[in-house]
């Protein structure tokens, strides 16, 4: 089932949560909403659900307009952050919820919710827990629980909202990669808010970065890291240098080094904004190469396999971070105080016409 999301806006009192929002997505399609707490992600998420009304705009489902049904008559499930299990229920009845509450003419027979329970523990992996309670499972699989329970009913959308967020690190990497999985295998419609980037960025087709209510950017999960529409995106998407300087005509220029920006062809002498990753950051011990960006080596913090160089550009006292292998690090031979020179390989270019 496919899902329109047309000019959407929702206000709590004086806070505007969405701002004329659009957005369309595919049936089979796994989109991830990104973004800090009060983007609006959440909002848009129980909007679709049905669980709040918009007060402009329309939903609509394969082409049919949803705004005003109720959320039973969607066909949607709906996965919560804190599981929201019945505590003195099993996983079994737990499970079996959904369909027990289903309209008299919708209802299985017991056997065949019996049938479609024990079906789905197998799906999530949870053969053989159907007598146990809540308490008896880790965080990670009571969360499954929850994912099974909203796909008993057979919905045409899965929605979920920060499913992994109560979890420790490793359980929700190990999680997430399953939930993909199971993804490819259901290819049921699915949207889930998360402000997780790299969960973002590692489960979803597509990922919608969202920011005070509004769209900031729609793409794949590689569009919208490697090429980012706004510095909202580039900032809120992982750690990266800052560099201040010009762009005129298609060419910006920060301290010593110069490069092309063809999307500001029209800027004229503009003040501008360059953005640099610290794994896009190349370190050498002289010059020889180009230009590049004189700083002093201000610290080395080896963290697993990459080593973390912070460094303090020498022109404008700016702080530089690099991330080299250790191998690299012991070629160059770094240590405090050491002066290199920073070289980037790849930019992201921002005019800034609010500022002279």
């Amino acid at each position: 089932m496919s899902i329109e999301v047309r000019a959407v806006s929702k206000r709590f009192g004086r806070y505007r949560a969405l701002d004329g929002v659009s957005l369309g997505i595919e049936g089979g399609e796994l989109v991830a909403l990104l973004g800090p707490s009060g983007s609006g992600k959440t909002s848009l998420l129980r909007i679709i659900a049905g669980l709040e009304v918009p007060d402009a705009g329309s939903v609509l489902f394969s082409g049919r307009d949803a705004t005003g049904e109720a959320p039973r008559d969607r066909g949607v499930g709906f996965v919560f952050q804190h599981y929201a299990l019945f505590r003195h229920a099993t996983v079994f009845e737990n499970v079996a919820f959904g369909l027990r509450v289903l309209r008299r003419r919708d209802r299985p027979t017991e056997a065949r919710i019996a049938e479609r329970v024990h079906e789905l523990l197998s799906l999530v992996q949870l053969d053989g827990m159907a007598g146990r309670a809540p308490a008896e499972l880790s965080g990670g699989q009571r969360q499954r629980v929850a994912l099974a329970r909203a796909l008993a009913v057979e919905p045409r959308v899965l929605l979920l909202d920060e499913p992994f967020g109560a979890l420790d690190a490793k359980v929700r990497k190990g999680l997430r990669r399953w939930l993909r999985r199971l993804h490819d295998d259901l290819a049921v419609t699915s949207v889930f808010v998360t402000h997780d980037q790299e969960e973002a960025l590692e489960v979803a087709d597509r990922v919608v970065v969202m920011n005070e209510g509004r769209i900031e950017q729609i793409g794949t999960p590689d569009e919208v890291y490697r090429s980012p529409a706004t510095a909202f995106v580039v900032e809120f998407l992982g750690q990266a240098n800052v560099l201040h300087g010009r762009v005129d005509r298609g060419r910006a220029r920060f301290g010593a080094i110069a490069v092309d920006a063809p999307e500001h062809l029209g800027a004229l002498d503009a003040p501008a904004i360059g953005y640099v990753r610290p794994h896009d950051l190349e370190l050498a011990r002289d010059c020889a190469a180009g230009p590049a960006l004189a700083a002093t080596v201000r610290e080395v913090r080896p963290l697993g396999p990459i080593v973390r160089v912070q460094m303090q550009e020498d022109a404008t006292g700016a702080a530089l971070e690099a991330e080299v292998s250790r191998h690299e690090l012991e070629a160059l031979g770094l240590a405090e105080g050491q002066r290199v020179f920073a070289r980037p390989r790849r930019w992201q270019v921002f005019a800034r016409p609010d500022v002279r």
